[in-house]
């Protein structure tokens, strides 16, 4: 068992690091509050190849897997840069079209999403349905050799970014009648496809949409996959890519937010000449902070193993785990560190409170922590199904 590094990954662990010390928490904010996208940093990423790493080269890539795709993650949201898309574009888009797209859409798309020159986001959640492939209401029809989609999303992130949305729909199979998923490449400049922003509670550049499909018309080389066979795998291949790099995202924050309050509690001194961290009652629940965080670290390196080792049900496992893990460590890492700031804490200036809405909505999605703790029962505990 070997937790070390290879040289290749903590070189790109340093580099990652410095190119989002170069931007910074201040950057990030300021491209929030202005309704402006972080679309410099995401083109330097790009750039030095650190969107792409686990892109296959002949694509243009790095050759890499998630391993290294969750390194980026979690560096950049280290640095107080933790940039949504990555995980919706590299981790969800471009592993569905790298293992389930046709010759043509691999050639098509990966090249623009490992240089950082394309984006393409994921549309999976429905008002009524939630997240639940089996109830979705969103319906693909044949017309001739076209298809026709119609149907609602909501929470979709990044879709002002993007120049196409990964669409998860029904069809229906000619030979049993029944309705099965399939993933389709939309424009999101196609005619029948309106969105409409959602507001928020949550201080970031990447801005969440409702999507109305209203018989959206697309050629037959739009649905993912040489058949309809292909998409329910290729709507299972991104669920683990996705948790790993989320729950990555939700560590890097939480290491984070606790140098902030390492720096300042080790600083600050208001009774006398000790500093404030001196006192246990700041610096305990800090060092708890510190150990979930690294815990949930072990656990997103162990899932990420297992996912580029190709061992995918271990990976369903230990990528709900980590993401579980994570979510609960930022969330604890962020708040403890606001108060450890007292009323600093609370300002702009000291770049803790910021991420408090982003870190609370890491306990919901992509999964919910119920959700996590129902499949944990179910697929490890061996107990019956609850929902």
């Amino acid at each position: 068992m070997n937790f070390d590094l290879t040289p290749e990954q903590d070189q790109l662990r340093d580099a990652v690091r410095s190119l989002g010390r170069k931007y910074g928490h201040s950057y990030f904010v300021e491209k929030a509050k202005s309704g402006e996208h972080t679309t410099e940093l995401w083109h330097e990423a790009g750039r030095l190849g650190y969107l792409g790493v686990n892109i296959p080269t002949e694509y243009g890539g790095g050759g890499g897997g998630i391993t290294e795709l969750a390194l980026v993650c979690e560096e950049l949201a280290a640095t107080g840069c933790p940039l949504l898309l990555l995980v919706v574009s590299p981790a969800i888009a471009a592993t569905i079209i790298n293992k389930h797209g046709t010759e043509e859409q691999r050639k098509k798309h990966l090249p623009g999403l490992a240089d950082g020159s394309q984006k393409i986001v994921f549309a999976i959640t429905e008002p009524d349905a939630g997240s639940n492939f089996h109830r979705l209401g969103t319906v693909a029809r044949r017309d001739g050799d076209d298809w026709l989609v119609s149907g609602r999303k909501i929470y979709i992130s990044g879709v002002d970014e993007a120049g196409h949305v990964l669409v998860v729909a029904r069809t229906e199979d000619s030979s049993t009648g029944k309705l099965k998923p399939a993933l389709f490449i939309v424009p999101t400049d196609a005619p029948g496809l309106e969105k409409s922003k959602l507001d928020m509670e949550i201080l970031s550049p990447e801005n969440q949409f409702l999507l109305f499909l209203d018989d959206v018309r697309l050629p037959a080389d739009a649905l993912v996959g040489e058949s309809l066979d292909a998409g329910l795998p290729a709507l299972f291949a991104g669920l683990n890519p996705e948790r790993i790099t989320v729950a990555a995202m939700g560590a890097g924050t939480g290491r984070y937010a606790i140098e902030k309050a390492s720096d300042y509690t080790a600083t600050r001194k208001v009774w006398g000449g000790r500093s404030i961290g001196s006192h246990q009652g700041v610096s305990h629940p800090l060092a708890h902070a510190a150990v979930q965080v690294e815990l949930a670290r072990l656990m997103i390196h162990k899932a990420a193993t297992l996912y580029d080792a190709g061992r995918d049900l271990e990976a369903g496992i230990s990528g709900n785990m980590a993401k579980y893990a994570a979510g609960e460590a930022a969330a604890l890492a962020v708040d403890t560190a606001v108060q450890a700031l007292g009323g600093a804490g609370m300002t702009t200036e000291y770049g803790v409170a910021t991420l408090l809405g982003a870190v609370r909505a890491g306990r919901i999605a992509p999964v919910s922590r119920e959700m996590i703790l129902n499949f944990v029962a179910q697929h490890v505990l061996g107990q019956d199904k609850s929902y």
